[in-house]
């Protein structure tokens, strides 16, 4: 029996664990550590998911702690388990494992992937803030125009009590509150709702698959954090972002997601120089020759242009995508540039507890906020900067409607943005020729059953 510890997030960590190890004699998972997001280490993963083997379960350490981990917990490999990484921070962490003198293990989508009796399309991306959820709203919008009944599983976000959250679906708006969602899970279920799409999320990814089965025709995976699918998928679309070329093929595993899709839609064309738009095309056709390439623009609108002109705005952003991310903009920013603020403020000097501790560790941000909401008390942090931050006007660009969930008395409006197809080959069109594909096999199917 070989003592194995899980690098993680909370996300991916447990995925592979629930499908490789869980019921696995051969291997003792002795702990998993934590990083990116906050409030997860200390934790445990609970023994009602963690199964038989581990009835105290698992703990959930710091990965700052990982040298001391391994020396203590007799370890003999490290799994590395979460995504949005450099190459360098990959071998970095591959390093201080090896140095500690243990197994540096990286898991192949064979192993991980689980098989569904349904089509499944995949929408991942090769960074966090490409544009993927717009992307995914358009793919399930078209999947609603052809007559089938898709539901969208989207990558995990388990931030709160992990056996409630084993199995969770969305269908209402109701259901964000009865799960007490995050800013950051509203901003990925609420939109999908508002469309008329169920949405599957939640822990036991194959739990979630069997029982979204039940009622739908197509399964819509909707990737976070740059992951690949947990899902072994028939249709992979992946978006790549020409602010940041490059990325696409120096981080892991977003060159796992470009080195494997039938489609590579780039994104933000409209906004990115065309130099940077040919390094993208460039290195998609160098490392995936057989991808479909789709062009796209972001388009960026607010509900009241007059009344961002000539204001001082906070606005505020998506935080994921600022934070680790790396982005030092976002939709928010283009648009009080667009429609005439005259001034974005800096909320650093108003900024409290874990609001003003993001500012510390990621120092790149300056003249906007990012909308961080893991927890109550990150929520009422993020709602007092707010708050205290002089300014005419709160422009909000998250994917949510923040005056929904925060106490907010200063004047707002939303920025939304939505992606548009500006070459062929259409996604729409390639789309179209998939679905035709499986709706023959489907029929077929029905006749061979008759």
């Amino acid at each position: 029996m070989r003592n194995v510890l899980i690098l993680g997030a909370a996300g991916r960590d447990f995925h592979n664990f629930n499908v490789v190890f869980r019921d696995n004699p051969d291997f003792r998972v002795v702990a998993f550590t934590a990083t990116q997001i906050p409030d997860i280490a200390g934790r445990c993963y609970p023994p009602a998911l963690a199964g038989s083997l581990y009835p105290q379960g698992i703990p959930i350490i710091e990965e700052r702690d990982l040298e001391s981990a391994i020396k203590s917990r007799q370890v003999d490999s490290a799994v590395f388990s979460y995504s949005d990484v450099s190459h360098q921070t990959l071998m970095h962490l591959a390093s201080r494992c090896v140095a500690a003198g243990v197994d540096f293990w990286l898991l192949g989508t064979a192993h991980t992937q689980v098989k569904s009796r349904l089509p499944v399309i995949s929408v991942c991306a090769v960074r966090t803030g490409c544009g993927k959820s717009p992307v995914s709203r358009l793919v399930a919008r078209e999947l609603h125009r052809h007559g089938w009944k898709p539901v969208v599983i989207r990558h995990p976000m388990p931030y709160g009590d992990l056996v409630e959250q084993a199995v969770q679906r969305f269908a209402t708006m109701n259901d964000l509150d009865r799960y007490s969602c995050t800013i950051e899970e509203r901003e990925e279920y609420e939109p999908h709702l508002e469309q008329g799409t169920v949405v599957f999320a939640g822990v036991d990814y194959e739990e979630i698959l069997r029982v979204a089965e039940k009622e739908a025709d197509i399964i819509l995976w909707d990737g976070g954090n740059n992951d690949t699918c947990f899902y072994a998928p028939d249709f992979e679309i992946v978006v790549v972002d020409p602010l940041r070329p490059g990325h696409e093929v120096s981080y892991f595993p977003g060159e796992v997601n470009l080195r494997r899709a039938h489609v590579v839609v780039i994104n933000k064309v409209n906004t990115a120089r065309a130099e940077n738009v040919a390094i993208v095309e460039r290195n998609t056709l160098l490392n995936n020759p057989h991808a479909a390439v789709v062009h796209m623009r972001c388009e960026v609108s607010v509900a009241d242009a007059e009344l961002v002109r000539g204001k001082r705005v906070l606005v505020v952003e998506d935080g994921p995508t600022l934070t680790h991310g790396e982005m030092s903009y976002g939709a928010g920013v283009v648009a009080a540039k667009r429609f005439g603020a005259s001034e974005m403020v800096d909320p650093r000097p108003y900024a409290v507890g874990s609001i003003l501790q993001t500012f510390a560790k990621y120092p790149h941000l300056s003249n906007l906020l990012p909308a961080m909401g893991y927890s109550n008390a990150q929520r009422r942090e993020l709602e007092e900067t707010i708050q205290r931050t002089p300014c005419d006007l709160v422009l909000i660009a998250t994917p949510i409607n923040l005056g929904k969930i925060l106490s907010i008395s200063k004047p707002m409006t939303r920025v939304s943005y939505e992606v548009v197809e500006t070459s062929k080959p259409l996604l729409s069109d390639l789309l179209d020729r998939f679905l035709q594909r499986q709706a023959n096999v489907r029929l077929g199917h029905e006749v061979v059953t008759r």
